[in-house]
């Protein structure tokens, strides 16, 4: 019993740090989606963070209670203690099975969209909207193309500067240190070399992997909390209730 006073008061604690790292992982998440929204057909591909954001604030009386049960024992606290392990299990069950899927599922995508947004780009001062938003993600990302800055030099990708004397890309492929660069192909140093996709990908990838490990971790020691307090409950049997 005194163990699982102990153990409970840890975890209590450990509820209100994890409550940071998953609110960190939820608004990582919901920012990526919102920074890239026209790369990404997926509506709801935000929504694993918004579940991780609202599991982060479920959290903070989770912990609060844990630490006052693990001093002073009382069935109403017990009773609310499992009642939101039991809404933080589902919340983080349903973020984590989301994040892996959606993981999955913007691998293809993400190439497809991408691809289709770099081929309609009509220059860096269109105001189409896709225009816009290749400059964006490529002076984000620090890339220049898809797979890198030769897409610019294939046929699909040339119609946008054909009045031009000399083939180049876009400026937004342009390193910031260097003011008058304007995309051309004899000052490589100036251009930024590797494709968005991977870059796009790998940004994905690291915040559905880090909103998965973090539900992971925490679906475990909300277990062992669930059943420390199950221990402490037991030993604290319900008053005779027969007047009811």
């Amino acid at each position: 019993r005194s163990f699982s006073r102990s153990l409970l008061m840890v975890l209590g604690f450990l509820f209100l740090g994890c409550a940071a790292a998953l609110a960190f992982g939820g608004f990582f998440v919901i920012l990526l989606c919102k920074n890239y929204q026209d790369f990404f057909q997926e509506t709801f591909l935000s929504l694993p963070g918004w579940l991780a954001v609202v599991a982060a604030l479920v959290l903070l009386p989770t912990g609060i209670l844990g630490v006052s049960i693990s001093t002073k024992s009382s069935r109403y606290q017990q009773g609310a203690f499992m009642h939101l392990l039991l809404i933080l299990l589902c919340l983080q069950v349903s973020s984590a099975v989301l994040a892996h899927l959606y993981s999955i599922w913007m691998a293809t995508d993400l190439k497809s969209t991408m691809g289709h947004l770099f081929y309609q780009y009509n220059g860096t001062h269109s105001q189409a909207p896709g225009s816009s938003a290749v400059d964006v993600v490529q002076k984000r990302l620090q890339c220049c193309g898809v797979q890198n800055y030769t897409d610019w030099l294939k046929t699909a990708f040339v119609s946008w500067h054909l009045l031009a004397e000399n083939a180049r890309v876009p400026e937004s492929c342009c390193k910031e240190k260097y003011s008058v660069c304007r995309g051309e192909l004899h000052q490589l140093e100036q251009l930024f070399q590797e494709g968005c996709l991977r870059k796009l990908e790998d940004q994905l990838h690291f915040a559905m992997l880090y909103l998965f490990c973090c539900c992971a971790v925490l679906i475990v020691v909300e277990l062992l909390a669930g059943a420390s307090n199950g221990i402490l409950m037991k030993h604290q049997p319900f008053h005779n209730l027969r007047i009811l």
